[in-house]
């Protein structure tokens, strides 16, 4: 199972590599459009300055254009071309703020970006073709995967859970159990924190809506998170479901 097929499984990315070239298309044009503008009152100062301004601002406007040619071709590859990790983080600091307000102006839902987000961050971390170990590895779930009415709560310790197949924590938990994985359970962002700051893995696999995904990963980076969305078949936090299958395919990936 290689990377296209796990991204089959997630929503797709076009949406966000299309915003993010216009985006960036855009930004680079208020660059130069500001430059012409002021060149005038510029050349009042010094004969020089317009020169001086124009090169320095060209240069970021080209900074800006290459880096979008290097992440829209990295993530069409599927290969670590140049500078994956700091492009990942351009795009989940800078990036995304600017292509979700984008977004509200030409009407897109914002968990139709952000699902789009998650799969194109998925793209970029798949296409450093990691090898990690094992017990380098967490399998991060959110507490609604459980049932709520289930009177064993698995958070901070999934062992406790009984096994009796009714909620989706049985079969993640024989997955990690199988890959000698770690995997925990989080109420929340703040827990979600600890847990990662006590257990120190190298990538996370984590399961969550959008909104958390979205914030997860930019709160973890530069650590890479593979996201893999929920299903909410009765709400939002309720009795929720994953596919173990994919978490399975995701693991297989950054093991190598």
């Amino acid at each position: 199972m290689g990377t296209d097929d796990i991204q089959k499984k997630l929503p797709g990315k076009q949406l966000f590599v299309a915003l993010m070239g216009f985006t960036c298309l855009l930004m680079a044009g208020v660059i130069l459009l500001l430059w012409w503008a002021q060149n005038t009152g510029l050349s009042g100062i010094h004969p020089l300055l317009p020169k001086v301004t124009g090169i320095v601002l060209g240069i970021v406007a080209g900074a800006i254009l290459l880096g979008t040619f290097l992440l829209v071709m990295t993530t069409m590859l599927g290969k670590d071309i140049l500078f994956t990790r700091i492009l990942r983080g351009t795009v989940i600091k800078l990036l995304l703020p600017a292509i979700e307000f984008l977004g509200k102006v030409l009407g897109i839902p914002r968990d139709t970006i952000r699902q789009s987000f998650i799969a194109m961050n998925n793209s970029l971390v798949l296409s450093q073709r990691l090898s990690i170990k094992p017990d380098r590895l967490l399998i991060l779930l959110p507490h609604c995967i459980q049932l709520f009415d289930c009177e064993i709560k698995v958070t901070g310790d999934i062992n406790k859970c009984l096994r009796c197949g009714r909620c989706d924590i049985n079969g993640l938990a024989d997955l990690a159990k199988k890959y000698g994985i770690d995997i925990s359970v989080a109420t929340g962002g703040t827990l979600a924190r600890k847990v990662i700051t006590e257990k120190r893995p190298k990538l996370v696999i984590a399961v969550a809506c959008e909104g958390d995904l979205t914030s997860g990963i930019k709160d973890c980076y530069p650590l890479p998170v593979l996201g893999i969305l929920n299903e909410r078949p009765f709400g939002p936090c309720f009795n929720t479901r994953v596919e173990t299958q994919k978490i399975d395919e995701a693991l297989k990936e950054v093991m190598g």
